[in-house]
């Protein structure tokens, strides 16, 4: 086998001509495959260095090309490009650089078009690029668990994946960004990619976590805490279920679960997670009698807040059996509390004092009712000179209030005939003997009520009595009232409405659109106004 020193000699090439030999010249003077490893080691010596193509032709001591080239053995190893695979770090581990055939070609073709200018031709494909980014990361990731590095960190960290990404563009310079970092696309996919591989944090299973005490969506304090507890359930928080809502329980049908189920997964695909919040609150309420730990109730309200109002005040319901298609679907809302409750999730948000600060204000504006109801002759002088002294208020000054308020705020229509006066849109005192039930279904308007009997306050919304409220908490029905009015996103009747968008203002502190406010609540407001102000 000749030397390349003899074969140089026979083709008379001296050291000039050597600078300017290609690759396919190369391949004239040494043919085959067997000379493979002997042409590389020419070019890399008399080649243009990686990213300087003006640099010269053989730079590196060309004259002792064939001298080196003569005193080295034949080797299977191959000689790689200049720059250097391997990321050096501060502490161990060494990272390399993923490479293949595939990839290597790729890189050659890129510093041939780079010698005649045309490199941004070059591209890698994404099948390429997505190999060398999982291979990349794949070997980082045994090199550092092989490491005694590896029983601390199980995944390389930013500054290594950021000093390992800027070591992939110089070796594929092809991958640059045109930005300032023309490493970070690599970056973002090789952290993506240690984020795919993590393995995820596992489900908490049916035995409590020890250690810090779960926590409800709304904190409370410890005193509002209290010791509500059920043979349902006991805990302060509800593990949800880990099953998602069946197609067979997403079924329209004639249900109202089935109905609001259906609107949630066919409305928005966000809100299938809050059917099945949905799903946990109706089977909390499936079995008979059954008195689920209200904590647990306002927990799931709190959660599946959005979906029940995105249903309840749309028009999916027909207005005549709205309310009962409301109260099959939420059981839940036949205790005023939870009512209550939905009052300060619409109006109040996470303010969890919203309900107390609305009864004072219920109390402020009764107290100022009965001075204008006076002037306007309409109450008798006040009952109680000082409300706050006198808690609770005697039922007589609540009927005096309640019975007062529509002439003090009076609206343009006059009730239905059976009705007789406005105030039975509110309140309702029953008679010696008289049946509350009967009287709810002769009633002409489906709008909430309170019925008083002397000693026992029923409330009742359509024809339906939903609860008993106690005698001392009867001053706040006016609320709970206004508490259906929202939770179930009912219309105001025509005899009241003045009255109860006076309250809306005054006393919820929810203000009326332009739109919506008539001529008949801009006077009443007017003279409220002027008299308060005195």
């Amino acid at each position: 086998m000749m030397r390349v020193t003899d074969i140089f000699k026979a083709a008379n090439i001296d050291e000039e001509v050597l600078k300017t030999l290609s690759r396919e010249d190369l391949k004239d003077l040494f043919p085959g495959p067997e000379n493979f490893l002997k042409r590389k080691k020419l070019w890399d010596m008399i080649g243009p260095k990686d990213g300087d193509p003006d640099q010269d032709r053989g730079s590196g001591n060309v004259s002792a090309t064939c001298a080196v080239l003569t005193s080295q053995p034949p080797t299977s190893t191959p000689v790689h490009e200049i720059t250097a695979k391997t990321v050096k770090l501060p502490d161990p581990p060494e990272y390399v650089v993923y490479t293949d055939s595939e990839l290597d070609m790729v890189r050659s073709q890129y510093f041939d078009l780079l010698r005649n200018g045309k490199e941004k031709v070059c591209k890698m494909s994404k099948e390429l690029s997505c190999r060398l980014i999982r291979n990349t990361i794949t070997s980082m990731v045994a090199i550092l668990r092989a490491s005694p590095l590896g029983k601390e960190e199980r995944y390389p960290s930013k500054h290594e994946l950021r000093a390992m990404s800027q070591k992939i563009v110089d070796y594929y310079p092809m991958l640059r960004d045109t930005s300032d970092l023309p490493y970070l696309t690599i970056y973002s996919k090789m952290y993506k990619r240690v984020q795919n591989m993590k393995s995820p944090r596992k489900r908490q299973g049916p035995k409590p976590q020890r250690g810090s005490a779960k926590r409800s969506l709304f904190e409370t304090s410890t005193e509002e805490e209290g010791t509500a507890s059920s043979s349902a359930s006991t805990a302060s928080t509800v593990i949800l279920p880990e099953s998602d809502v069946s197609n067979d329980d997403l079924s329209p049908g004639n249900t109202a679960f089935g109905i609001v189920c259906f609107y949630f997964v066919q409305h928005q695909d966000s809100l299938k997670m809050q059917a099945r919040h949905y799903k946990t609150l109706f089977n909390m309420y499936s079995k008979p009698n059954s008195k689920p730990n209200p904590s647990d109730v306002a927990q799931i309200l709190d959660l599946e807040f959005d979906a029940r109002r995105a249903f309840i005040d749309s028009s999916v319901l027909k207005e005549e059996d709205r309310i009962a298609k409301i109260f099959e679907a939420y059981p839940c809302f036949k205790d005023p509390q939870n009512a209550m409750d939905e009052l300060r999730r619409i109006l109040g948000g996470t303010n969890p004092k919203y309900i107390d600060e609305t009864k004072k204000k219920w109390e402020n504006f009764c107290a100022n009712v009965q001075f204008y109801g006076v002037w306007k002759k309409v109450l008798k002088p006040p009952i109680p000179l000082n409300m706050h002294d006198v808690m609770p208020l005697p039922a007589d000054f609540t009927i005096a209030i309640l019975t007062g308020l529509p002439s003090l705020f009076p609206s343009p229509t006059s009730p239905p005939k059976r009705l007789g006066n406005p105030s039975e849109a509110l309140l309702h005192v029953l008679q010696a003997r008289e049946d509350p039930s009967l009287y709810l279904e002769k009633r002409p308007l489906t709008s909430p009520v309170l019925l008083f009997d002397g000693k026992v306050c029923i409330l009742a919304v359509g024809n339906v009595p939903v609860s008993t409220i106690p005698k001392e908490e009867f001053f706040d029905g006016m609320l709970m009232l206004m508490a259906y009015y929202y939770t179930m996103h009912l219309t105001y009747p025509k005899c009241v409405a003045t009255l109860l968008s006076v309250i809306q203002t005054e006393v919820l502190c929810d203000a009326i659109h332009d739109r919506d406010a008539t001529g008949s609540y801009k006077r009443a407001m007017a003279e409220w106004k002027s008299f308060i102000e005195k």
